[in-house]
């Protein structure tokens, strides 16, 4: 009798505590996460007034979303970015460089999938991995990809596009075997590794690579609608991993002469109106207001000086540098969360935000907590997301290039541990000298642009940014829960 007498006071008192950010599984929404391949910050227009590419999904989706300013992949090329992503774990953690032969993921690591697969999510993957199979021929299955990283299905490639062999993968195995020959292609008016460019190698014989994109969408299209169709209300995590506006740059013709930034503006507008139709695929099933979608790339563009000068168009948006580099335009990225009545529409955030935090942040979203052991390089922006004012979550954030140079962020201050790009801006690599600078650094808050290179100026400020990078790189990861 006195515990019914009390009842009314211990709701008030629950009332009244401190919530948990994670949602009732009534509220949990669909996640679907689109990454396109070698996007620049200034490519789409609601990040560069002046692109001449043309974008309008990505502008709508940030109209009723909400726009990162300050997110970066974990590393400036793909599978780096990748590997973060999916792990929240920096790459260099482990040894990416493996996966050509080796699947990079390891048995029973934490990953995006096998989260939201805890919590009762149907989950897939659409496109591009290029995270490694533990690979025994293209005749045998195809162990250590994403069927065995968390997700229930699989339909993709390897790789990229120009990188052979090129083949389709369902789940675990070759849909057919690479078993002829496709000869290197380049494209007349531009660099080696841009245009229609791809290497020789092996390659399936009903694959055709002008067909990749149109065909994933088609893939990503056909889960959405099941699961619109279905009486299921299980929610379901699609990971749209397109391989454009990578190289090959293959516009299908009723794209071409739809940008002004050549061939590259017109693949651009390509992948924007693939996009398009993923979106549309939602809104048509009713899953639009249930659905948390994220659109980003996973490093900068191949675009030069050169390109920019010809075409007027700046693919990092004013940054400095490009895929690869350690500056800004090469891992800098797009970032956009819609989530209809959840996410303020129109919205800005200005907080520093790796790829590694998606982990954190969907894992708080469906109340799962992290183990000591998973995504020890990700913090969770589910707060800032959901327009609360609190402080950033994450203090600093630490890359490697794939030549590997080391950066490290703290604040707005940079540093970056050599002097030169780190990647495919010229020149790569610059020897010091015993009366000059030994690195980089840089305030982002007053130079963005990475002009003005304060490692002279500052050695309090070096050194700070030293300790911090060596806390990070030495950090040991299966002992230590967060990494700031």
């Amino acid at each position: 009798m006195r515990f019914f007498n009390m009842l009314p006071l211990l709701l008030f008192i629950h009332s009244i505590l401190p919530s948990n950010v994670g949602l009732a599984k009534s509220e949990t929404p669909n996640v679907v996460l689109i990454m396109v391949d070698d996007m620049g910050y200034g490519d789409p227009s609601c990040y560069n007034h002046q692109s001449k590419i043309p974008t309008p999904t990505f502008d709508a989706l940030a109209r009723e979303g909400m726009r990162f300013t300050d997110a970066h992949a974990p590393g400036p090329l793909c599978h780096l970015s990748r590997y973060g992503l999916l792990t929240g774990r920096y790459p260099f953690r482990t040894d990416v460089r493996k996966w050509p032969r080796e699947a990079v993921i390891t048995p029973n690591q934490t990953t995006l999938a096998t989260l939201l697969k805890q919590a009762g999510y149907s989950t897939a993957m659409v496109g591009k991995w290029h995270l490694g199979f533990n690979e025994q021929g293209y005749d045998a299955p195809l162990p250590g990809g994403p069927v065995d990283c968390g997700f229930d299905s699989f339909f993709g490639i390897r790789a990229s596009t120009d990188i052979p062999p090129y083949f389709y993968i369902r789940n675990d195995r070759a849909v057919e075997e690479p078993s002829q020959q496709i000869d290197e292609n380049h494209s007349e008016g531009w660099s080696p590794i841009q245009g229609a460019f791809w290497r020789a190698g092996g390659i399936a014989p009903n694959l055709k690579l002008h067909d990749v994109l149109p065909r994933f969408t088609g893939e990503a299209c056909e889960f959405i609608q099941s699961k619109g169709e279905s009486d299921s209300d299980q929610p379901f995590f699609l990971y749209l991993a397109y391989p454009a506006p990578h190289t090959p740059w293959l516009p299908a013709e009723r794209f071409i002469d739809s940008s002004d930034a050549g061939m590259y503006g017109d693949f651009m507008v390509m992948v924007d109106s693939m996009i398009g139709r993923v979106i549309a695929t939602l809104e048509e099933q009713g899953l639009t207001e249930e659905t948390l979608v994220i659109v980003t790339s996973d490093n900068g563009p191949v675009w030069y000086d050169v390109d920019r000068a010809r075409f007027d168009h700046d693919s990092v948006g004013g940054l400095r540098g490009m895929k690869a580099d350690a500056w800004e335009g090469g891992h800098r990225m797009p970032f956009i969360v819609r989530w209809p009545k959840r996410v303020q529409p129109g919205s800005v955030n200005h907080q520093l935000v790796c790829f590694t935090d998606v982990l954190a942040t969907l894992a708080e979203l469906v109340d799962l907590p992290l183990s000591d052991q998973a995504a020890p390089d990700s913090f969770s922006f589910l707060d800032s997301l959901l327009s609360k004012e609190v402080a950033s979550s994450r203090e600093s954030l630490a890359m490697r290039t794939g030549s590997g140079l080391w950066t490290v962020r703290l604040g707005s201050w940079k540093l970056i541990a050599g002097l030169g790009s780190g990647g495919f801006s010229k020149p790569s690599r610059i020897k010091a000298t015993s009366d000059g600078p030994q690195g980089q650094l840089y305030d982002l808050s007053k130079d963005p642009t990475e002009t003005t290179n304060l490692y002279l100026q500052r050695p309090s400020k070096v050194a700070e940014l030293s300790e911090e990078l060596d806390r990070l790189r030495s950090l040991d990861v299966t002992r230590d829960k967060k990494v700031r």
